[in-house]
């Protein structure tokens, strides 16, 4: 898992084909622009999580786990 801290206008390149750009926002909000292949399929996770109907099929979706506290990290 990668942090960053990023400035409005910068942007994430993956691998050669995939643009991510910060385009600024609010405290709660960002916005950004990606700019990929069509073949690369983007899906918003809220989205992806109405389309499963079983708790259990949703509990196999990737979620973001922020490093442990009590290594001293954040």
């Amino acid at each position: 898992m990668l942090r960053l801290t990023v400035s409005p206008e910068e942007y994430l390149m993956i691998n050669d084909n995939v643009k991510i750009i910060f385009l600024g926002g609010s405290k709660n909000n960002m916005r950004i622009m990606v700019d990929a292949p069509r073949e690369v399929s983007i899906v918003r996770s809220a989205a992806l999580e109405n389309r499963i109907s079983d708790p259990g099929e949703r509990t196999k979706l990737p979620r973001f786990h922020g490093v442990s506290e009590e290594r001293g990290e954040h």
